[in-house]
C-alpha cells in the first residue's frame, strides 16, 4: 500500500516515513501543500497522512481540494491543533480521522489500517482464502493454522493481492501500491518477491494459492 505523508518539520517527517517504510508501506513526502497535491495528481495513494500547518498551501485547503477532485484516498490529519473547532472542521472537509501531536506511533499505524480497510469496503480485519488466513489489524498471516513469517515487503504484497482476491493484479498497480517514488524496484523484483511468497505459501503438497496470468500479473485464489 502507498502513502503520502505531508509534513513541514524534516525531523518528523523522516522518523515517519522510515517507520511506515519498515512497517511495508510505500511512503513518498512532501514539506508543504502544493508539493503534496502535485503528488496526488501523478499516483493513486490509499492513504495521506497529513498536517494543517503547512506552508504555501494549507492542510485545510489541500483536504477541500483533494475532496473537490473526488480523490479516494484515505486521509488522516495529523496535527498539534487539539481544539475541538479544529477537529470539526478538518472531519467536516472529508478527513477520515483527526489524530493530534504529539501521538503514538503504533496507534497511528492502527488508524492507518482502520481507515485503508473501511475504504476498501472490508467489512472484516481477517481475509480468508481457503486455509489462508491474513489478519490485516495484526499483521499475521497463517496458512492450514501454521503461522507464516514474512517480511514487511512480502506482507504488503500479499496483502494486495488478498484483498483483489480472484482478480489479476498487474505488475504495474503492484509496483503502484508497494513501492514509493523514492524506492522505483528493478524491472523483475515484483517476479522475485513472487517468488519468496509462494516458497513460503504454497509449499509441497499444499493447494496452489498463487498464481500467474502470463504477460499480465498475478492473482490469488483457490482454482487456477
Amino acid at each position: 500500500m502507498r502513502l503520502l505523508l505531508i509534513e513541514d518539520y524534516p525531523p518528523l517527517a523522516r522518523s515517519l516515513a522510515q517507520g511506515l517504510k519498515e512497517a511495508g508501506y510505500g511512503v513518498d513526502t512532501a514539506a508543504d501543500g502544493e508539493t503534496g497535491l502535485s503528488l496526488t495528481e501523478q499516483a493513486a495513494y490509499d492513504l495521506i497522512v497529513l498536517d494543517l500547518m503547512l506552508p504555501r498551501v494549507d492542510g485545510y485547503a489541500v483536504l477541500e481540494r483533494l475532496r473537490a477532485a473526488r480523490n479516494p484516498a484515505g486521509v488522516i490529519v495529523l496535527t498539534a491543533r487539539q481544539e475541538l473547532p479544529d477537529r470539526i472542521k478538518g472531519l467536516d472537509l472529508g478527513a477520515d480521522d483527526y489524530v493530534t501531536k504529539p501521538f503514538a506511533f503504533d496507534e497511528l499505524l492502527a488508524r492507518i489500517r482502520s481507515v485503508i480497510r473501511r475504504r476498501r469496503g472490508l467489512q472484516h480485519h481477517v481475509i480468508e482464502i481457503a486455509d489462508l488466513k491474513i489478519d490485516t489489524t495484526a499483521r499475521k498471516v497463517e496458512r492450514g493454522g501454521h503461522l507464516v513469517a514474512l517480511s514487511a515487503r512480502e506482507y504488503a504484497l500479499l496483502e494486495v493481492l488478498a484483498s483483489r482476491h480472484g482478480e489479476t493484479v498487474t505488475r504495474a498497480e503492484i509496483v503502484d501500491q508497494v513501492y514509493d517514488f523514492s524506492s522505483a524496484p528493478s524491472s523483475n523484483v515484483v517476479d522475485v518477491y513472487i517468488g519468496y511468497l509462494r516458497r513460503k505459501l504454497d509449499g509441497e503438497g499444499q493447494v496452489k494459492l498463487i498464481h500467474t496470468q502470463r504477460g499480465i500479473g498475478y492473482w490469488i485464489g483457490e482454482h487456477a
